[in-house]
């Protein structure tokens, strides 16, 4: 199976170097306004009350407010990866997240009646020092990266363009010109419907990478990212043909529209270096500060669950044993983000020799190769407790579409439409499509769609609904 051209571990690095930063700057940038506004002439200055504070005093007021500053660049998608490269669309996100962040700290201190009441003076002086430390710090990070031939590989994304028209001229163009602009342009598709627009001055610049018909051996040798579409004169079924092709190898489908295609259509529009391009709308579930708080909520569960259920598996583990010999826990490979393989683990609930003859399959009803605590195990989802592990180290969320096994998913990608998206989220101990039913050997295609469903209307709300549906519905549990 394909997998997206990733490099996850850096990225989560440099996410995590971004916001450990970020907070630090923040607070000396905090510390900073306050020494202005205590220790110097300005002391002097409005109610006299507060000459008396010390920094011990403020100093809760300062980790709070440093966090909401963070929360306000998350909600701005300040965090977005490819911003890493783009100093100028960062300092236009600090400059907004900061002057929102002074407003809006000082309406909630009154709307919470902090104590001690925070001075207006000090948010001010606050505001000038934290935009110049974070100013500072960023324009340095961004330095260190690019200059650093590796991590500029990991940050830019490889772009294929599909046909070719003037407007795909500019942004090639423009992207080229520019070394550190977060895109890499590989080359072009030809699309045999305008073979002749430019093509003499088109491969004398960008590499050809052969024609529409052999489109899927290039996205998967290329390790495309994105595949833009220059050409409009494509019918539907070609461009919805060209669509799938990219979601299996996944790959952003996005195209160059023309005007009237821009009022009539329901995609989102962006630009890149000035030039409209449309792509789906990003996924809520996808967004920085909606990732961080579903993590957030994971870590905290996968604890929790851990912390509770091992006494629960001790016990289960000696009636395990005491009716079947051989191993308590049960390791398989599954499919998760992005396609990669990791090992999940579950109490074992079958016989050693349960897939000797038959291979990979679903369980069934009354399936002859449960044991009997198994069966009572995979009825009430106890088999499931040791995942608790597999949510804490990253490999899956409480919540998500449930993962599957590699050497079935490769038939599911032949033959189920829209089947890949779901390798967009991380797989969850629990789904909505279970919750509902479809489980073990039930309709792939109706558990599809309530997959993509979760995916595409994900909250938090939605979320804890899951959770608490998962403890009362146990259809085709077994």
């Amino acid at each position: 199976m394909a997998t997206k051209r990733s490099f996850p571990k850096t990225q989560r690095f440099l996410l995590a170097v971004q916001v450990g930063g970020d907070f630090a700057v923040t607070v000396c940038g905090l510390v900073l306004g306050y020494l202005i506004r205590f220790h110097t002439p300005l002391r002097h200055v409005g109610i006299r009350r507060e000459d008396t504070l010390t920094f011990l005093d403020y100093a809760p007021l300062i980790g709070l407010g440093a966090l909401f500053l963070l929360l306000t660049y998350a909600y701005l998608n300040a965090y977005d990866g490819k911003l890493l490269l783009r100093p100028h669309r960062v300092t236009s996100l600090i400059l907004k997240g900061t002057t929102f962040w002074l407003f809006a700290f000082l309406g909630l201190s009154l709307v919470l009646r902090f104590e001690p009441q925070i001075s207006r003076i000090f948010m001010v002086c606050s505001w000038f020092t934290t935009l110049g430390t974070m100013m500072a710090w960023r324009y340095l990070l961004y330095r260190l990266i690019s200059r650093s031939p590796f991590l500029l590989d990991r940050l830019t994304q490889r772009v294929a363009i599909l046909g070719w028209n003037e407007e795909a001229l500019v942004l090639a163009d423009t992207i080229t010109r520019d070394d550190h602009h977060p895109y890499q342009i590989l080359g072009v598709i030809s699309d045999q419907l305008s073979p002749g627009v430019n093509a003499p001055d088109r491969t004398r610049i960008y590499r050809d990478l052969g024609s529409l018909e052999h489109l899927e051996e290039i996205l998967r040798d290329n390790y495309i990212d994105i595949l833009i579409v220059a050409n409009i004169d494509f019918t539907r079924d070609q461009l919805v043909e060209i669509a799938s092709q990219c979601e299996r190898h996944y790959v952003q489908f996005k195209i160059i529209p023309s005007f009237f295609q821009i009022f009539l259509s329901s995609l989102r529009l962006q630009t890149i270096s000035g030039i409209p391009i449309m792509g789906v709308e990003e996924l809520a579930i996808n967004q920085p500060l909606n990732r961080f708080m579903k993590r957030s909520v994971d870590i905290v569960g996968a604890l929790v669950g851990l912390a509770v259920s091992i006494p629960v598996m001790a016990v289960l583990a000696l009636l395990i044993k005491r009716e079947s010999p051989g191993p308590v826990f049960y390791r398989q490979t599954r499919t998760g983000l992005h396609g990669r393989p990791f090992t999940i683990y579950k109490m074992r609930s079958m016989r050693i020799d349960a897939e000797a003859q038959s291979g990979a399959r679903w369980a069934v009803k009354n399936d002859p190769r449960r044991t009997r605590i198994g069966t009572f195990m995979r009825e009430t989802n106890l088999d499931e407790l040791p995942q608790f592990w597999n949510v804490l180290t990253g490999d899956m969320s409480l919540i998500g579409p449930r993962p599957e096994r590699p050497e079935l998913i490769a038939s599911f990608e032949r033959e189920i439409p829209h089947y890949n998206p779901r390798h967009e989220v991380r797989p969850g101990l629990s789904g909505w499509a279970q919750v509902n039913g479809l489980r073990g050997d039930t309709s792939l295609v109706e558990r599809i769609k309530y997959d993509l469903f979760y995916i595409e209307n994900w909250s938090l709300f939605f979320d804890f609904q899951i959770l608490v549906m998962t403890f009362i519905k146990r259809d085709n549990a077994y």
